[in-house]
């Protein structure tokens, strides 16, 4: 069974690479970008049948030269919400998905893709839904032409194809694999090295009728992420657009607290609350930056309807218990 994993070397991609090797599934084809070469990381430790450079894959694909596949994982994409060049944004996004797209089509492969929770933008509803999708900058709308071309091409749940098709809707990530992000990381990642180097973590002060640290967003752990992937994939006949998120918001402040709190574990303190990790001043707040200022979600909250009404009835982790984990992996590897 030959798989593919665009986007093979970044931080889904590689986690996904790694839930089909646990599987036992190595003859996977592994593209991706490596101009970064640090990310090669992500793939020291798996085992693929092959890596190929982003630039010949989609060509080569389409020509069909890479024999029977059965699914495609597309992850590859520009993941970056300030990237302000729409041109390339949108031919590395919407292009290549539409070229991928086209491809497994005509030669009826699966294809597994990543949307993305930036698609809602400013809405107050998470739904699957055109009426709750307004993106706040070309990341979402780039992801979001696809979904709509996806609509348009068969039909609101993607069944008038000749393979399966899947977008995941990816809310608010985290977890390893994900260093080589730089400042797309999540508020973990970085919060774990703050406090390591500074002693403290930072979060954004008040900001959009929010309290100081109390905007919400639905936080995912990796390996849920991996493992809906994965449902998916055993269920070939289950198609359309999902939200991938836990359903749950937590505020950023959630987040803050565990990863203190998984730090004076390592160093066996007895766990504080937020007022105390506050006033101990382990948690600090500073003024939202200007850069950001309508371009921001301050809530998030995955509408996990669609999601069960497919049959898949994962369980998800909490903030606490998945930066816990994150935090242990990190205090390992970094």
């Amino acid at each position: 069974m030959k798989i593919v994993v665009t986007g093979a070397a970044g931080f889904i991609g590689s986690n996904i690479v790694k839930g089909l090797n646990q599987r036992g599934i190595t003859d996977i084809l592994a593209v991706d970008d490596l101009r970064d070469g640090d990310k090669f990381r992500n793939l020291a430790d798996l085992h693929i049948a092959d890596y190929i450079d982003h630039s010949v894959f989609y060509d080569a694909f389409a020509k069909r030269e890479y024999g029977k596949v059965e699914a495609v994982f597309h992850e590859g994409a520009c993941s970056d919400t300030m990237q302000t060049d729409g041109r390339y944004m949108m031919d590395n996004n919407y292009g290549v998905s539409c070229h991928v797209w086209s491809a497994c089509q005509a030669q009826g492969v699966r294809l597994l893709y990543a949307s993305s929770a930036a698609t809602y933008g400013g809405s107050s509803s998470f739904v699957e839904s055109p009426a709750y999708e307004k993106p706040l900058n070309v990341y979402g709308y780039s992801k979001l032409l696809f979904d709509q071309r996806m609509r348009r091409e068969m039909g609101s749940d993607f069944a008038k194809n000749t393979a399966q098709v899947v977008g995941f809707r990816y809310f608010n990530v985290y977890g390893p694999r994900e260093q080589h992000k730089g400042r797309m990381a999540s508020v973990a990642f970085h919060q774990f090295h703050q406090l390591r180097q500074e002693g403290h973590v930072k979060l954004f002060a008040d900001y959009g009728g929010y309290a100081a640290g109390e905007q919400e967003r639905d936080f995912v752990y990796i390996d849920d992420v991996v493992a809906v992937n994965l449902w998916f994939f055993d269920h070939p006949t289950q198609n359309g657009l999902f939200n991938l998120g836990t359903g749950r918001a937590q505020p950023f402040n959630d987040v803050a607290l565990a990863v203190v709190n998984a730090a004076r574990s390592e160093e066996q303190a007895p766990t504080m609350d937020l007022a105390q990790a506050v006033d101990a001043k382990s948690i600090r707040y500073i003024d939202f930056p200007d850069a950001l200022r309508g371009k921001y979600q301050c809530f998030t909250q995955a509408d996990l309807g669609a999601l069960r009404a497919s049959g898949c009835d994962h369980v998800f982790a909490d903030v606490q218990t998945g930066v816990s984990r994150y935090m242990q992996w990190l205090a390992q590897t970094a």
